[in-house]
């Protein structure tokens, strides 16, 4: 398998209030991030998805509130975020038959989720336009932690393992993928989500985005066909 053609360089420069505020907690975030895991990428996985399964779950919710009160189509949204969530969740299992996860960990992942989706929640009730921005910014992190996971991967530091039967079955990948392979196709689930979430912020900022015009994620399976 080869690379996906990504736009792995993709940035949403800040502009306004909002949006530093989004990229600050973003940065911040990345930091604790890297100064905990450092290069156990498996391990972070494994904790930032957890987190990561979120805002698709919180922005769906409210959107469906949403609409029920102002009697409005939803313009695909709530699908659109749901599959994130599903597919945030998916990359969680995958990773969780590759580098199984410490007590501690166990630990870290009750609490930053508790505390996470309070957090979203109240965001995207105070700026669902700051809180995809927020999304959009962790997405662009993300293409680049799995990115240097790549590099650990192809560099020898970290084993290409054979890619879990989870992952052979949800993304449709062929039998004898790699752990590589599979990091390259969560990269560009993370890549979509990413633009997804600044299009919404756009959206909600006055520029028009319909996710329908992106085009899908490489090798991600539609919901409806995945057999659990």
């Amino acid at each position: 398998m080869t690379d996906l053609p990504l736009d792995l360089a993709a940035h949403h420069k800040a502009r306004g209030v909002s949006d530093r505020f989004a990229l600050g907690v973003t940065k911040i975030l990345r930091w604790g991030a890297d100064t905990f895991f450092a290069k156990r990428y498996g391990h972070r996985a494994i904790v930032l998805e957890t987190v990561a399964a979120v805002p698709g779950m919180v922005g769906a919710t409210l959107q469906h509130l949403k609409c029920l009160r102002r009697m409005q189509d939803d313009r695909g949204w709530i699908r659109t975020l749901m599959d994130e969530a599903e597919n945030e969740r998916m990359h969680l299992m995958t990773f969780v038959a590759i580098a199984k996860p410490t007590l501690f960990e166990r630990t870290m992942i009750l609490a930053a989720q508790w505390v996470f989706y309070l957090g979203f929640f109240v965001l995207y009730l105070l700026s669902s336009r700051t809180a995809h921005r927020l999304v959009g910014y962790f997405e662009e992190e993300a293409v680049i932690s799995y990115t240097h996971y790549l590099k650990e991967i192809d560099e020898g530091r970290t084993p290409n393992v054979p890619a879990p039967a989870i992952a052979l079955k949800y993304w449709g990948l062929p039998e004898g993928s790699t752990l590589r392979d599979l990091v390259l196709t969560v990269r560009a689930d993370e890549a979509h989500h990413r633009d997804v979430n600044h299009g919404m912020a756009g959206d909600l900022g006055g520029v028009p985005f319909d996710p329908a015009n992106l085009p899908a994620a490489p090798y991600h399976e539609p919901l409806s066909g995945v057999v659990r």
